[in-house]
């Protein structure tokens, strides 16, 4: 079997210089800002030991997302992608500089960590629309779709590597070799690379040099109220919430889990984050290998209702050898629910709307699971952690029992070839 068999369309999208560099240098940056997470949970367990604080935390990273990711994607369609990227990859060498020169004159506080780490959630809802859009900028349409795909695929990728790096460092550091300033010092330089690399970057076609008015307003209200009437697009996003809410919050409170269940703070939190990102990348990789829309509603669910009671059987165990599997299951079974949703949704949304749809998406998926952590550790504070995480296993299967006899009646709406225009959407 030739090699360009083996690659299909990534070979074509790899042969654009643009987008190779861009790949690379994301890529490295990815692998940074894992490494940043990682050592944030960490850091927060250290300080307080308080599966509150890490809600809290994880909160003030997420939440952002909520508020501002549709905003920033009006923003950047505006005044272009490169702009935005640029200034916030200069707010993520400053929250990096931040916690290393703090670590390093040995003058963190839990408050000056939430007060960065607040910093931070802001530059990644800021970034994170310009980053997914300027991929298009980048390739021909024909390599498009591949692009996307491997794009996906290294995110993911870096999740399995990232925290892998960063769990080891933090063991380094746990046994008195380095301290924790390096960890963070490491991610920083990550973080500088790309700002320099994206200067060497086309800025044609990616977004635009228009002012910001209050259309902007106007564009995402427009948008709430279309996924609102759309209601195959409704049923995607009620799905999206529920794994927001109820799954999504154990990633956000590992740290914690590593250390109150498997008693291996450390090494725990890096197995746990690696080997979901390990069971995301392969699922990325199997779904665009895939590459059709015809079947993705029944998956999505299939696979979320499996997610939850995967999720729940992975509390029940008390070995991380053994939690390796359903581990890996969650990483694999999120990201399709993820991504079968995501794909449904562009391919229902009408032209015009379709961005800010997505951007919804971006919402739910991103940001929900900041209130889903926030009230999850304040209840594991009370019962413990894994009574907290099988009874929202448990309260996601319960949701699936009712979506399993929805889903048949947006099949045809959201696996259509031609998505219904703005006002062909109907109230359901």
């Amino acid at each position: 079997m030739h090699l360009s068999s083996l690659l299909g369309g990534i070979g074509p999208a790899l042969a654009n210089p643009a987008f190779r560099l861009w790949w690379i240098s994301n890529g490295l940056s990815t692998i940074g800002r894992w490494i940043y997470r990682t050592a944030v949970l960490w850091l927060t367990w250290e300080l307080t030991e308080d599966t509150t604080w890490l809600g809290i935390m994880a909160f003030a990273d997420i939440f952002p997302m909520v508020v501002l990711s549709v905003f920033s994607g009006a923003i950047s369609d505006r005044i272009g992608y490169i702009r935005v990227i640029k200034v916030m990859q200069l707010c993520y060498i400053g929250v990096g500089a931040g916690f290393t020169l703090l670590l390093y004159f040995d003058a963190m506080t839990i408050y000056l960590c939430l007060g960065l780490t607040i910093c931070h959630g802001i530059t990644e809802a800021m970034s994170t629309p310009p980053r997914l859009a300027l991929v298009n900028a980048l390739v021909a349409r024909d390599d498009l779709s591949s692009a996307v795909a491997l794009n996906s695929a290294t995110f993911n990728g870096c999740r399995l590597i990232g925290p892998a790096i960063g769990g080891g460092l933090l063991v380094l550091v746990k046994e008195g070799v380095i301290g924790a300033d390096l960890v963070f010092g490491i991610a920083t330089l990550a973080f500088v690379q790309l700002y320099v690399a994206v200067f060497f970057l086309p800025a044609k076609g990616a977004g635009g040099e228009g002012k910001i008015s209050m259309e902007l307003v106007h564009d995402m209200a427009e948008g709430a109220a279309y996924v609102w009437r759309f209601p195959g697009i409704r049923f995607l996003m009620f799905v999206l919430g529920m794994t927001g809410l109820f799954i999504r919050p154990f990633i956000e409170l590992a740290s914690g889990y590593a250390d109150l269940v498997f008693g291996l703070p450390e090494e725990g939190l890096g197995t746990i984050l690696s080997t979901i990102g390990g069971g995301a990348m392969l699922s990325c990789l199997w779904l665009a290998r895939r590459g059709r829309t015809d079947g993705l509603t029944r998956l999505c669910t299939d696979s979320f209702a499996l997610l939850a009671l995967v999720l729940f059987i992975f509390t029940q165990i008390d070995r991380l050898l053994i939690a390796a599997i359903p581990l890996f299951l969650i990483g694999f079974l999120m990201l399709v629910t993820g991504t079968a949703a995501q794909s449904l949704i562009q391919n229902a949304a009408s032209a015009e709307m379709r961005a800010r749809a997505v951007s919804f998406f971006i919402v739910l998926n991103w940001g929900m699971p900041a209130f889903g952590a926030l009230v999850a550790g304040w209840i594991a504070s009370m019962i413990g952690m894994q009574p907290t995480i099988a009874i929202g296993a448990l309260i996601a299967l319960i949701f699936w029992v009712r979506a399993h006899f929805l889903v048949r009646r947006y099949v045809g709406e959201l696996e259509a070839e031609k998505p219904p225009q703005n006002n062909e959407a109907t109230a359901g």
